[in-house]
């Protein structure tokens, strides 16, 4: 006779694997949007380091950036989204938000924002 039972139970493993299984979906769904944010980051501070990129017209620092983003392959970033802030320094501000769709009614809404100054 089994004095002590050991292991798991195909109930317990079947909630395990059902836990294990949820987590690898929210990474398959929610890696790729951290991942184009650090694209964005590099294109950012790409834009921000180049000189004189303080004295630039707002529209050309977008233009830039925009143009970055786009042999990047960033998505979700409109020109709408990226704003220069001009004080004691002159900040690149890029603000988003991405909507994913997770299951059945349940999405999730990740915000970003991000400021770099810019070099003179």
């Amino acid at each position: 006779m089994i004095r002590e039972a050991r292991g798991m139970t195909l109930l317990g493993f079947i909630m395990v694997l059902a836990l294990v299984l949820f987590a690898a979906y929210l990474g398959i769904k929610l890696v790729p949007i951290y991942l184009n944010h650090y694209s964005v980051v590099t294109e950012m501070r790409a834009v921000a380091q180049q000189s004189g990129a303080a004295n630039m017209p707002p529209q050309t620092i977008r233009r830039n950036l925009m143009s970055r983003f786009d042999v990047s392959y960033v998505r979700h970033v409109q020109p709408e989204n990226i704003r220069i802030e001009r004080g004691e320094r002159v900040n690149l501000i890029v603000s988003y938000e991405v909507q994913e769709h997770l299951i059945g009614n349940i999405d999730a809404l990740i915000r970003f924002e991000r400021v770099e100054p810019l070099s003179n």
